[in-house]
């Protein structure tokens, strides 16, 4: 048999390719390998779905290869939100996607709990009749039922794209639905715990409400009760006694001098209305001056 030869443009990509594993496992250095992986993944150009001329088989598997380890870089850098746009700028189009690309994708969006991420992606990808005769059509089928539809409660999406599938026989057919009506029970249950959990803690808090509201209740009619007293004792004070008061203290201090003879019948007037105020005011109930 002949040896492989690479064509040139692969061959580098293959020595970037070496670079950024080994910077990513033995050097642990993420985004060093990134960067390689970037390089190498430019240089190839786009995918076979988007270029004009073919993509040769060790350029594919290159390419391939240097995209898993900027998967796990991203992964690494905890950058995984960028996954999936880093990848597709490379394929464009989710139907071009390796196998092993999308295998990594639908773990790595399972594991951080973003399994809608690849929704519509894995579902492009299945409905594409080129990758129906791939050999990971099957495990990949499985991959994206269990791990992107199932968790998302796409009960119905699951079981017809089961049942349209000719790589299952009717044995698997029945046991990946069997799977299905499991995973819906175990989801129907979960709704009902969880809508038991918010009735009772609407409860709870009805119940706290109740008891904060009598509180206040309680707390709002003391305060009426209070100032009611309140304005009744004030509504009884001599008021114009002591305006009257208050205005001799002005012209006293303001406008008149307290050592002066003339300002002596002022301050004795002032006292005698602020002795009549205070006694107004300290004994429990007013009572009106005996008219002479």
């Amino acid at each position: 048999s002949e040896p492989v030869t690479w064509s040139p443009v692969a061959a580098q990509a293959a020595s970037l390719l070496e670079e950024a594993t080994d910077l990513l496992v033995l050097h642990r250095d993420f985004a060093s390998a990134l960067e390689r992986c970037e390089a190498g993944c430019d240089s190839l150009g786009t995918a076979s779905g988007t270029s004009p001329v073919p993509e040769r088989c060790d350029s594919a598997e290159v390419k391939c290869s240097l995209c898993v380890v900027g998967i796990q870089a991203l992964a690494e850098m905890n950058r995984w939100r960028e996954v999936l746009s880093w990848v597709l700028q490379y394929y464009h189009d989710p139907e071009h996607l390796p196998p092993k690309v999308l295998e990594l994708c639908i773990l790595l969006y399972s594991k951080v709990k973003e399994p809608q991420v690849m929704l519509e992606v894995g579902s492009s990808w299945l409905r594409d009749q080129s990758n129906k005769r791939l050999p990971e059509y099957g495990s990949l089928l499985e991959l994206y039922l269990l791990h992107t539809l199932l968790p998302l409660g796409r009960f119905e999406a699951a079981e017809k794209l089961v049942c349209g599938c000719d790589v299952f026989d009717s044995e698997q057919q029945q046991a990946f639905l069997g799977t299905i009506c499991e995973s819906r029970c175990q989801w129907t249950q979960r709704e009902d715990m969880y809508s038991a959990a918010e009735v009772q803690e609407d409860t709870a808090t009805e119940t706290l409400l109740g008891a904060v509201s009598q509180k206040l209740l309680a707390m709002l009619t003391f305060l009426r009760r209070a100032l009611r007293s309140m304005s009744s004792h004030f509504y009884r004070l001599p008021y114009k006694k002591m305006l009257l008061a208050t205005f001799l203290l002005y012209l006293v201090v303001v406008r008149l001098d307290p050592a002066s003879p003339t300002s002596l019948p002022f301050i004795y007037k002032l006292v005698q209305l602020f002795r009549q105020a205070w006694a107004a005011v300290s004994s429990p109930v007013y009572r009106s001056p005996v008219q002479d």
